[in-house]
């Protein structure tokens, strides 16, 4: 992927929108913002995203594309986001590999998608058309779940499934395999394993909640964890060191506590090249 990101970058959220413009220079390669949070805004936010864009590169991470789903594709959102991302000049667009919408509309989460053949072609076509009305790649991310819709194909199979017959490239979540694992008992280095190291154009790392079900809930509202840590440094070294991004959602902390995990993502590539 040509003028792609490199390093470590962290997640544009409003809360942090101010303290970033004065301190994000040199504390970050670059940053990723969802477009459907900024489409539209003008006034001073408009302006400072404006101003960081051309600062940090930028990437893009869709949450209401409905990829799995059933009802059409948005063309009208498809094309605002194609705008979006041509005046700030993004260098890459991903969404979740899930469905968001239903027939009674937007359901605002994520919801998990049967792991069979035709999912795979289902999916992959929807890939197809996004990309056809963006003019540039999709890079599809593997979601956190707390169900499983029945299916013959494991998560790690249907992740590849979908990124050959789409071929797309992936957006590999850390943390959501982490969470995956657990909630669902797999091994977490053999998802790893099966993932393909090509069409790996960055990763995603994050905290995570514990419910009192037991389940892992990927909260992007904590700290990251010290398995979540080792996972990463495990995926640097199956596959090399990939541009990452930390990902916090609420519960924000002190900006230097951010770029303090941002440091020791940093830390880890430097560490892990060969």
């Amino acid at each position: 992927m040509d003028s792609f990101v490199s390093g470590a970058g962290l997640g544009l959220r409003r809360g942090l929108l101010s303290g970033l413009q004065e301190t994000a220079h040199g504390q970050l390669d670059f940053l990723e913002a969802a477009p459907e949070n900024w489409i539209g805004v003008g006034g001073r936010h408009g302006r400072a995203l404006r101003e960081l864009s051309e600062r940090l590169p930028l990437l893009c991470h869709g949450l209401s594309l409905n990829l799995g789903g059933h009802a059409p594709l948005d063309m009208d959102l498809l094309v605002a986001i194609r705008d979006f991302l041509d005046i700030h000049q993004v260098r890459g667009y991903s969404e979740h590999l899930s469905a968001c919408a239903g027939e009674c509309g937007h359901l605002y989460d994520l919801m998990p998608l049967p792991f069979d053949d035709a999912s795979v072609r289902h999916v992959a076509e929807r890939i197809r058309i996004v990309q056809e009305v963006l003019e540039r790649p999709l890079i599809i991310e593997n979601v956190s779940a707390y169900a499983r819709l029945p299916g013959d194909l494991d998560e790690p199979a249907f992740v590849a499934a979908v990124l050959e017959e789409a071929d797309c490239q992936l957006l590999l979540d850390v943390n959501n395999i982490y969470v995956n694992s657990v909630n669902f008992g797999f091994d977490a280095q053999a998802y790893l394993a099966a993932m393909p190291s090509e069409r790996i154009a960055y990763l995603h790392l994050a905290g995570h909640a514990d419910d009192a079900s037991g389940l892992k809930i990927d909260s992007h509202g904590t700290p990251v964890c010290d398995p979540v840590w080792q996972l990463l440094a495990d995926c640097y070294r199956l596959h090399g060191v990939r541009p990452t991004l930390l990902e916090r959602d609420f519960d924000f902390p002190p900006l230097t506590q951010l770029y303090a995990e941002v440091g020791r993502v940093r830390a880890l590539q430097q560490e892990c090249q060969p």
